[in-house]
């Protein structure tokens, strides 16, 4: 007798195709069915949660962007203006923001979860971004965001990113992770120039160095992390509990991934890897953790717009195992016929 996996299989191989025709399709319909554990998986209510914080190390100059653009760009989600809201529109998934510590003091809005550990980390050129209590705040809230999720219908979620400095926080946690060279880990992020680029890296070298000897993977947090990537951190292990499938961005949400990765292994079970960003290191990562991503198009944007664009391919994986006819249904030989 066949268990599920080898049921769901074949009923990926009994579909009117050569086997193995629809690609990458067959492999996310057969990850998404044994989330599921079903030959019938479904995607309800997706949806995408934007984190957002500030970092005290990018007043160092390790962006192309100023501090402030975090919080304009927020205020440019929540009005709906942002290629994340675009997207998220063109293919109805729901979005979320989360002030996990933007320096900013938002006014209500439906769209927006206040989750403020503080007005952004510290400048980890002299001190840990967050402190121990921060950061167990910030896991505990990336959780209750995901158990609100699941609660309203959603078994499909996306995790996206905005805060100015975020790419250094996530080439520092790369690097100790790994074990990895920070010129290694590092790259343009907003579009820097070589001469930024070069200033960049020297100032990851030095936060690395004053930070020596950090390395078990949430200190790695506390020390380099930021507040939105502590709470995707999180978010992510609560999805896999929930049993949810999970999006994942760019290189920012690879790492938080990462981090997930050490708490609950078997969490890249439940993921779809949505793109390659053009940031170098994301490539790197993703082979680290043995992923393929759905989309190479240089994306470097962030804010879960990866996610949104890989979301059709998603949904045209289920439709085909949920609609496409067998071979015996539609009364074509296959390739076993003699």
């Amino acid at each position: 007798m066949m268990d599920l996996r080898q049921q769901i299989i074949h009923k990926i191989n009994y579909k009117t195709k050569p086997i193995g025709a629809l690609g990458v399709l067959e492999d996310i319909a057969l990850k998404v069915a044994l989330i599921q554990q079903t030959e019938h998986p479904q995607i309800l209510s997706p949806s995408i949660v934007v984190f957002a914080a500030d970092h005290g190390l990018a007043s160092e100059g390790v962006s192309a962007y100023p501090p402030e653009v975090t919080y304009q760009m927020v205020m440019n989600f929540l009005a709906g203006g942002a290629a994340i809201n675009v997207f998220a529109r063109q293919h109805d998934i729901d979005i979320k923001i989360v002030d996990a510590g933007v320096n900013f003091d938002f006014p209500a809005h439906p769209m927006l979860r206040i989750a403020k550990a503080a007005y952004g980390t510290n400048n980890i050129l002299h001190e840990a971004a967050m402190s121990p209590e921060q950061l167990s705040y910030c896991l505990d809230q990336g959780m209750q965001v995901v158990r609100d999720i699941r609660a309203s219908g959603s078994n499909c979620i996306g995790f996206g990113e905005m805060g100015i400095g975020n790419t250094s926080s996530a080439s520092l946690i790369m690097s100790a992770l790994l074990g990895l060279s920070i010129e290694e880990c590092t790259g343009r992020g907003t579009g820097l120039s070589p001469e930024q680029l070069e200033h960049k890296i020297a100032t990851l070298a030095q936060a690395q160095g004053r930070h020596a000897g950090v390395c078990q993977p949430l200190d790695i947090l506390s020390h380099f992390g930021g507040f939105e990537i502590a709470q995707m951190t999180g978010a992510m292990i609560q999805a896999y509990r929930e049993n949810m499938l999970i999006m994942v961005d760019g290189f920012i949400a690879t790492a938080a991934l990462a981090l997930a990765d050490t708490q609950v292994p078997g969490i890249v079970d439940n993921c779809v890897f949505c793109h390659t960003s053009e940031e170098q290191a994301h490539s790197l990562f993703l082979r680290h953790l043995g992923a393929r991503a759905i989309l190479n198009l240089d994306l470097r944007l962030g804010e879960g717009t990866g996610c949104a664009l890989a979301f059709p391919l998603i949904k045209s994986a289920m439709a085909f195992l949920n609609e496409m006819a067998s071979f015996e249904e539609a009364g074509v030989s296959n390739n076993e016929a003699s």
